[in-house]
This record gives structure tokens, C-alpha cells and sequence, in this order.
């Protein structure tokens, strides 16, 4: 007969950086590197659980050195816990340091990996979910000359994919630019989405949404400041373009709050500002009594959180769009199993019970440690 418990005996936490094969450039700065932390949690009885996180300082406020010290400080709170008790778990995270919901979120992952496993479900079934749409992601051109971002949209058509997100959040004149020479040369009928992360003023948006219409836009993620989200419902409301609330939707809290107000027409979820799986499924609950349809997205994490994302997108037909292609931008892909991405974008989550991903030996031994 299964154990109704388990007993988180020892937490390994890993520093995780990731060289890209080129710069990744968003209206916020550039990256080099995924600055990513991998929390592996053991157990008593043996069986291990793997997380993983990407904070970005400019939108969670947390870095890779923060993440590994205050993983230390959750790693304490939660030794000698049941992992099965989720809840229990995530309030003893939530009391022992308020915020922080990178770190959390690699935990948080974990927790469900160790669960799932228990439960002898891959994480999806654990989770309600079910197979049977298609999760087709999108590839990201960085924001930069606009001559090289023409080149690299017509290069990600060329590899297969069938989705383009562009970053944008310069100028009205350099941004609506990007986009008119983009659509040039790849035609109308790609679908096409647009990302400023926060780069333009509420005055500025409504304007370049605007002039933006002839180009068949099939949204625009977080057009202005995220502490400016009460201007979101009028740009909402002056905008063909349907708006996704992302900086500014952290939690089930801010999903609440951005509905209640009619200031987008979507959400993107992302494991690294929810704080996980726990308070995601939380915003899935919103997204569905409202029926919004919501994005599963993600920062720099490679498979192993994105498995996780995988996972969670087949938890519900409210989520309808996916943002998983940053590990493809990765020089090395130290995953073992998890996600795989078919010929056009389309991705596959494994059937292993849990996460059905891990991290290969080898790559972790190499990489500065802590265990508790």
C-alpha cells in the first residue's frame, strides 16, 4: 500500500547559467545568458523532485544570486515537510519571506514533480488535465535594426514555425516601422503577435495600436508600465488589437483586479511571476468563470520549467496560447526528457509519471551547489 506521506529530507539548489546563441534583446535590455536556478528536492522514500526558475531583475525583481540565497532560507523552511501537502508547503514558503516568486516557483515546481510521481500520473492527469489540442508556440524576433528583425522573422518561417512574436517598445515611428517591413516581407496571413514589455506611455500605445491595424496584429502583450494598468482599459477600449495583461498579471490577485476593471482581453500566466503551479491554477480559475483566453509564457528557463508550462497548458481549453520557445535559444540543452517541439512549433509532454523531466548529471556537477 502507497504511503499517504513523504519527507523532504535534503534540497539541492543549483546556479544554472545558460549561454544564448545570440543576445536576446526586449525593450527592458538585452540578455546574454539564462540566469537560471534548479531546485531538486529529495525525499525519504526516495524519490526526487526537479524545479526550475528564471528570474529576470527588471520584472520579478530577483536575479540568480538571490534566488540561490533565498532558496536556502525556503530550502530550511520546508525540510522534514510533506511535499504531498502542497498548501501546507506554499504557506511556509509565503511565511517564511514575503514575495520572491522566481524562487518559489522552482520549489513550487518541484513539489508537483514529487506529488505526480507519488500519484503515478504524469503531471498534466495530476493536474485534470487531458491531451487532445494542439500546443503550437510561437518564436520570438528580439527588437533591434529593423532589417535584421525581417531576417530573422523570414528565418523562423524557414525552420518551420508557424507563429511569429515580435518584441517592440522603442517609438511609435521606429516600432510601427518593424511591423509594416515584417509584414512585407512575410505577407498577412502569418499570424503575428507584438510584445512591448511595458515600453510606451498610455498615449503612445493608443496611437501605435492604431496605426497598427492594416497589419493583421492577433494581440499586444503588455503595452505600457505595469504600475500604469489603470490606463489599460482605455487603451483597451481604443485598441482593434486585443490586449494581454503580462507584467502587470502576476498572481490571481492581479487577474481579478485587471478583469474587474476591463483593462485586457487576456492573460499571460507565467510560473515565474505566479510563484508556480498552485497560484496558476488559481488565475486558470479566474480566466475560466470569465472566459478569457489565457497564455502560458515564460522567461529564460530551459525544458525542465517549460515542461512543467507544458503540462499546465493542458489543464485547461481557456488556454488557448504558447510561449515556450526560449530553450530552442539555449547553446546546450542539459534536459533529460521532458518537452519536445515537432517540425512546426508543435510541442509534445512526456507520458513518465511527474514532470518527466530532469537534469543530466553531468551538467549538475559541473555547476556551483547547496545542499540542506
Amino acid at each position: 500500500m502507497k504511503k499517504a506521506e513523504l519527507t523532504i529530507s535534503e534540497v539541492e539548489i543549483f546556479k544554472s547559467p545558460i549561454k544564448l546563441k545570440e543576445p536576446f534583446v526586449i525593450s527592458l535590455g538585452p540578455f546574454t545568458h539564462a540566469q537560471n536556478v534548479v531546485v531538486v528536492i529529495h525525499t525519504r522514500e526516495g524519490i526526487s523532485g526537479f524545479g526550475e526558475c528564471s528570474p529576470i531583475m527588471s520584472i520579478n525583481g530577483e536575479s540568480m544570486d538571490t534566488c540561490f540565497i533565498v532558496g536556502q532560507y525556503l530550502a530550511q523552511a520546508l525540510k522534514g515537510e510533506n511535499p504531498l501537502n502542497i498548501e501546507g508547503c506554499t504557506q511556509k514558503m509565503n511565511r517564511t519571506i514575503y514575495g520572491n516568486a522566481s524562487i518559489k516557483s522552482a520549489f513550487d515546481i518541484a513539489l508537483y514533480d514529487l506529488a505526480a510521481q507519488h500519484a503515478e500520473l504524469p503531471l498534466y492527469q495530476f493536474l485534470g488535465g487531458k491531451k487532445g489540442k494542439n500546443i503550437q508556440i510561437d518564436y520570438t524576433v528580439s527588437i533591434g535594426d529593423p532589417r535584421k528583425m525581417v531576417n530573422d522573422a523570414l528565418s523562423i518561417l524557414d525552420r518551420g514555425f508557424q507563429i511569429i512574436k515580435v518584441k517592440l517598445g522603442e517609438s511609435k515611428d521606429a516600432d510601427v516601422e518593424r511591423i509594416r517591413l515584417i509584414r512585407e516581407a512575410i505577407g498577412l496571413e502569418i499570424p503575428v503577435r507584438i510584445d512591448a514589455n511595458q515600453g510606451w506611455n498610455s498615449d503612445e500605445a493608443v496611437e501605435i495600436l492604431h496605426e497598427m491595424q492594416p497589419y493583421n496584429i492577433q494581440l499586444c502583450e503588455e503595452p505600457i508600465p505595469r504600475w500604469d494598468f489603470m490606463e489599460l482599459p482605455r487603451i483597451r477600449k481604443q485598441s482593434s488589437i486585443p490586449i494581454m495583461a503580462d507584467e502587470s498579471c502576476c498572481d490571481h490577485h492581479d487577474a481579478a483586479r485587471l478583469l474587474q476593471l476591463e483593462a485586457c482581453d487576456m492573460l499571460n500566466i507565467k510560473l515565474g511571476k505566479s510563484g508556480g503551479i498552485y497560484d496558476a491554477l488559481k488565475i486558470i480559475t479566474i480566466a475560466e468563470l470569465s472566459h478569457v483566453p489565457t497564455q502560458i509564457g515564460g522567461f529564460l528557463e530551459s525544458r525542465l520549467a517549460f515542461t512543467a508550462s507544458a503540462h499546465l497548458a493542458l489543464a485547461s481549453d481557456m488556454i488557448q496560447f504558447y510561449d515556450f520557445d526560449t530553450p530552442l535559444m539555449f547553446v546546450e540543452d542539459p534536459v533529460v526528457g521532458g518537452l519536445t517541439y515537432g517540425a512546426h512549433g508543435e510541442i509534445t509532454v512526456p507520458e513518465t509519471p511527474g514532470l518527466g523531466a530532469t537534469m543530466d548529471a553531468g551538467y549538475l556537477s559541473s555547476l556551483e551547489r547547496v545542499a540542506l
